[in-house]
């Protein structure tokens, strides 16, 4: 690069560890560092023949823009966190691709954090990432309420599946997701429906259990809760000796994934699935319909959620607006091989 540049612009960039700024694209350019400023951070405001100089400067010297010296005079960081429980787990997929994309077409740099279901890993998670990032999206967040609302008086927070009132957040409908599964097995003619719970700081977990008791009882079928376990296929795979004691027809599993790790246990017991025992699942994750029978699960539209978290980040910050609905995310039921008509006694 020292070849092809002023050799005062070129001295002044080793000394920084190659490292160029603004006032070195100003230098090249011919303009005012404030010029550059606004051409790079907000194109369109100059003219676009200045931009254009301003741009082939900025490349000849390989100058990357820092959103935390652009943070010094605006009090923005244009970087978003999102904390997620368990990166591995395929329903984070499709919500960290929404949220990524709706931040990367604001211009926003998306930061993503792990807590490994660990509510003191968020913490310290959320501590590191608060002062650097104007909003933070908790997705299946294991914080207390009260945690969660403290953040929310600091900094623009949004929630994936979780509700604290005073705070925003995205949902599946669920009450309709669990009715139309209830709805499915009693149609098929199970009279006794064991539900896997996960973790016991899992707001959505407990709010299917709550609808699922509502609906169970309305049509007359037994219901048994097992559990809290781990939202993860040995969750499914530990949870087998437990279905088996508590004499059910038909799973349903908080997630997929426990879903398909019963599915796997039950294979390798000699259970036949459907014929012996149905299972059911929520998210219809990647994966879902490759398993052996394919899985019969609640469809939620997890990319739409991470685009709408960022919308919603983007209005707390006044910087757009939107008439979409708050409600709940519409969910599908897919009917799969995994569920069937109980064997007759």
């Amino acid at each position: 690069m020292d070849d092809e540049l002023p050799a005062d612009i070129a001295l002044r960039i080793r000394k920084r560890g190659g490292v160029a700024t603004i006032y070195d694209i100003a230098e090249l350019a011919g303009v005012n560092p404030s010029t550059v400023s606004r051409a790079l951070s907000k194109p369109g405001r100059v003219s676009e023949k200045t931009e254009a100089r301003i741009r082939a400067a900025a490349d000849r010297l390989n100058f990357q823009f820092n959103p935390m010296a652009r943070a010094l005079p605006t009090g923005r960081s244009h970087t978003l966190g999102l904390i997620v429980a368990d990166i591995t787990n395929p329903v984070i997929f499709g919500i960290v691709r929404g949220a990524e994309h709706a931040a990367a077409e604001a211009g926003y740099t998306l930061v993503i954090a792990e807590s490994q279901e660990s509510g003191e890993a968020e913490d310290q998670a959320v501590s590191r990432l608060v002062p650097s990032v104007d909003g933070l999206i908790l997705a299946t967040t294991r914080l207390p309420d009260e945690r969660i609302s403290h953040l929310a008086e600091r900094k623009p927070i949004v929630l994936i599946n979780r509700h604290i009132d005073g705070v925003a957040g995205v949902l599946p409908d669920v009450d309709s997701g669990v009715r139309e599964l209830v709805d499915h097995l009693a149609d098929l003619g199970h009279e006794s429906i064991a539900y896997l719970s996960g973790p016991v700081t899992s707001w959505i977990s407990r709010r299917r259990w709550e609808v699922l008791l509502e609906a169970t009882e309305s049509k007359g079928i037994g219901l048994v809760e097992i559990g809290p376990l781990s939202p993860t296929i040995d969750g499914g795979h530990e949870s087998l000796r437990r279905v088996q004691a508590a004499r059910a027809s038909a799973v349903i599993a908080f997630n997929d994934l426990m879903a398909i790790g019963l599915i796997q246990a039950a294979s390798a017991g000699g259970i036949a699935v459907p014929q012996q025992l149905s299972i059911a699942g929520f998210d219809d994750i990647f994966g879902s319909e490759l398993v052996v029978p394919a899985l019969t699960t609640v469809r939620a539209q997890l990319q739409l959620a991470g685009e709408l978290a960022v919308g919603r980040i983007f209005e707390a910050l006044g910087e757009s607006s939107s008439n979409v609905d708050d409600g709940p995310l519409a969910t599908t039921l897919v009917v799969r091989g995994s569920t069937g008509a109980p064997a007759v006694q």
